[in-house]
């Protein structure tokens, strides 16, 4: 063995020019995030009807988008029949396309 001391920085990332640590490594804490589940999976929904303004507008912020997927917890399926029934709740006029 060697008398030398250890390098007390043997963690899995390089340093960067601050001293701080770049890349994955045992620094820091990690955040996980629980996967949101799809309300229309857990209700059962087959159909998602256009004619629900009510429900539908619980998806459209303020500025009139269709919330992502990633934002809603909708799963792929269902954020297209959503994105669909939306699109129709617009055009029979239920549903504003952009607010003022």
């Amino acid at each position: 063995m060697s008398s030398e001391p250890r390098d007390r920085d043997q963690g899995g990332g390089r340093r960067d020019d601050r001293g701080g640590r770049q890349g994955g490594g045992q620094g820091g804490r990690r955040f996980i995030r629980a996967r949101k589940s799809c309300k229309f999976c857990s209700d059962k929904v087959d159909y998602i009807d256009y004619k629900d303004s009510r429900m539908l507008g619980t998806y459209i912020p303020e500025r009139g988008k269709i919330l992502p997927r990633r934002i809603s917890g909708t799963c792929a399926p269902h954020q297209r029949m959503l994105a669909t029934a939306i699109k129709r709740a617009r055009n029979c006029a239920l549903l504003p396309f952009a607010t003022d």
